[in-house]
């Protein structure tokens, strides 16, 4: 079965400005450099970005990282030179370009700091293994550098964005913003705004036709007028950026102010309200020159997609040589325990909602693949004794790396639910079937954060479903890496396995 498209063009926001103006309309698509990224919770770049921010940003993470490397070798007298030199440059690779974590408290910034610092570190074991390279290294260098890292890595991500943005302004860098739009999307883009540090935007405040006392998010102070008198205040007082919020229905007030604005010399950025809706992997594109926009598009288009796919092979082979011999022990288990076959087939929604067969150890006396099928509970009187084990240990799933290796499947993704829930939830869940963007996965982002095992409530589902579209939002390698790590621990800590 199909999934619904849900990517948008950009240029719908051409369609509020008549075919009459075309002049006009081609204006508009040239301010149409969306702030995507300020609405998308990944952290990247923006064009608004001052060089020198930017320059800090992508180097934080490699420098502080290699630095406490050549401090941890000089402190014990080792010289840095033949193995350290190759792993500074390992490091690199690894850590290059950084990003600002999005952690908003302290709390957040040390889970994420601590959460790419062990997948930088798994990676490095992985490779010094394979190579037999972990013997050339002092082990006191190491152990303190593992150490002494992550803490660097916070304090400079804690301290570096305040005083680089108090910098900026010093040194008359900082650029001076205001919102054309008081609405729920102004107020939203206003706080990332405030809370992007390494920007080195400072927010002046909103402009926009509605009594102030009924734009209940923003304060009194920062609301500088109405839409009529943008341009004379950018004209007289010193404003860098104007960030359109209006809803595109405010077709005549979007063209009268793009004429008023014509003769400053503001950048300015249009920010349509389709950004109010549930964006995945939202970027721009454009088609024969005409901008477009992707509002919901899958992770892994492009190269992102060849990584996956060369991630999901290396890993799902290494994984099935080295369970191999636990395989036939349990085919043997299955078999002898009771009767039946030893692999289930089942129907499961994949890439694009079409249909696949997924593989799985048998674990119950009764196989349910039709329209109703009911989740297997705590104590369910269908499993098996051997397929109880199974299940607590999620042994199981183990055939499912077969899946990978045909296509059907990867190794991380959202976890493949029945064809008749999915039947039944996408008509009661909004957004529900986007999971099905990306090939289900053998464990997923909802499985590490609590949400194992059966979902006997909408509400449990919409959980499930708000991790699942979370993994599409932020995918990234070291993403997929950190979750195969906790799957393990989630794994032996059996929670809701049954």
């Amino acid at each position: 079965m199909g999934l619904v498209t849900c990517t948008s063009p950009a240029s719908i926001a051409c369609s509020i400005f008549p075919s009459t103006h075309t002049r006009r309309c081609a204006t508009a698509h040239r301010v149409v450099i969306s702030l995507l990224a300020a609405h998308d919770t990944r952290p990247r770049l923006l064009p608004s970005q001052p060089a020198p921010a930017a320059l800090v940003q992508v180097a934080l993470d490699p420098v502080v990282t290699i630095g406490m490397l050549a401090i941890s070798v000089f402190a014990f007298g080792e010289p840095f030179e033949s193995s350290y030199l190759i792993l500074a440059l390992l490091v690199f690779s690894l850590t290059f370009p950084g990003s600002a974590p999005e952690g908003t408290s302290i709390r957040r910034l040390a889970g994420d700091v601590l959460a790419s610092w062990t997948v930088v570190v798994a990676l490095l074991l992985v490779l010094g293994w394979a190579t037999r390279t972990l013997g050339r290294f002092d082990q006191r260098v190491i152990f303190t550098w593992l150490l002494v890292t992550p803490v660097a890595l916070f304090t400079s991500h804690l301290v570096l964005p305040v005083a680089l943005s108090r910098l900026l302004a010093a040194q008359g860098m900082q650029r001076v913003a205001v919102i054309a739009g008081g609405g729920e999307l102004g107020c939203k883009l206003a706080e990332r705004i405030r809370s992007a540090l390494f920007l080195g935007i400072r927010f002046a405040g909103y402009f926009d036709d509605r009594d102030p006392a009924r734009m209940r998010n923003t304060g009194a102070s920062e609301f500088l007028g109405s839409l009529s008198e943008l341009a004379g205040y950018v004209k007289t007082h010193r404003v860098d950026l104007i960030y359109i919020t209006l809803p595109m229905a405010s077709q005549p007030r979007i063209l009268r102010m793009l004429d008023e604005l014509r003769d400053t010399t503001a950048s300015i950025y249009f920010t349509p309200d389709i950004f109010l809706a549930d964006l995945i992997q939202a970027r721009m594109d454009t088609i024969g020159g005409m901008p477009v926009v992707a509002v919901c598009e899958t992770p892994f288009y492009g190269v992102n997609g060849l990584f996956k796919r060369a991630s999901d092979l290396v890993l799902a082979s290494l994984i099935l040589v080295l369970v191999s011999p636990l395989l036939l022990a349990i085919a043997i288990g299955v078999k002898l325990s009771s009767p039946g076959p030893v692999l289930f087939k089942q129907r499961r929604y994949g890439l694009d909602g079409r249909e696949i067969v997924v593989y799985k150890f048998r674990s119950m006396y009764a196989l349910e693949e039709g329209n109703v099928v009911r989740q297997a509970t705590r104590n369910d009187p269908r499993v098996t004794r051997f397929g109880a084990f199974l299940r607590r240990y999620s042994l199981d799933e183990l055939p499912q790396f077969i899946n990978v290796l045909q296509g059907r499947m990867s190794v991380v993704g959202p976890r493949p639910h029945a064809v008749a829930h999915n039947e039944m939830y996408r008509k009661l869940i909004k957004s529900y079937m986007i999971r099905h963007k990306v090939k289900p996965g053998v464990t997923g982002w909802a499985q590490v954060n609590g949400l194992r095992g059966e979902t006997d409530s909408l509400e449990k589902m919409q959980a499930r479903l708000e991790c699942d579209l979370a993994y599409l939002r932020h995918w990234s390698l070291r993403l997929d890496l950190q979750i195969v790590l906790k799957t393990i621990y989630v794994v032996l800590k059996k929670q809701n396995a049954y």
